[in-house]
């Protein structure tokens, strides 16, 4: 005996006709200027409200010396989080900036100036992206070990698409400047 669906039924995806997978993604997290950790905690908060976003993991706290900084920058703390999610990439980022926004980053002229929050996509699924607005893989993350032993900590065996295994790219970054903060700790709500 088959079934037959049932007509009256409607399906959201026979809507739009759009399929939407759950797709892993990497945002790193982090805040050099105001209340650090509370930033950070907010922007986790932010994210998990997001509809179609569930997040899966939260990395340990580390604080790090500013890496291409101006001169007179203070330490930040930084933080990995991976996500699964059904939004587009394109859309990820925009609730990224949005939420930078809500703590009151701000943009100006200096390259990597201090800032209250900084959500920076590492990776979504497979996608790859060189677009002024979207960088998909971000293109310095496998040079920074703010990123990558954060990412390392919560999945070690992760691999950054067209760099290779993290492993191998935090064993050539090295960890100096990163210090474990175990009197930090963000958690999903």
């Amino acid at each position: 005996m088959t079934e037959t669906p049932n007509p009256h039924i409607i399906d959201a995806d026979t809507l739009t006709g759009e399929m939407r997978p759950i797709r892993r993604a990497v945002l790193a997290l982090g805040s050099n200027l105001g209340e650090r950790m509370a930033s950070l905690q907010g922007a986790i908060n932010a994210i998990a409200d997001t509809p179609d976003v569930w997040v899966t993991a939260v990395s340990p706290v580390y604080e790090t010396t500013p890496v291409d900084c101006p001169p007179d920058a203070k330490p930040f703390l930084n933080a990995v989080l991976l996500i699964d999610t059904t939004l587009a990439a394109t859309r990820l980022m925009d609730r990224a900036l949005a939420i930078e926004d809500a703590f009151e980053r701000e943009r100006g002229e200096t390259p990597n100036a201090p800032r209250t929050l900084d959500v920076d996509l590492i990776v979504v699924g497979d996608r790859r992206s060189n677009e002024d607005f979207l960088r998909l893989p971000h293109p310095r993350a496998a040079e920074r070990a703010f990123v990558l032993k954060p990412w390392f900590d919560l999945e070690p065996d992760a691999e950054l698409p067209g760099k290779g295994p993290i492993s191998e790219l935090l064993a050539k970054t090295g960890v100096d400047g990163l210090v474990l903060r175990d009197d930090l700790e963000l958690v999903v709500e």
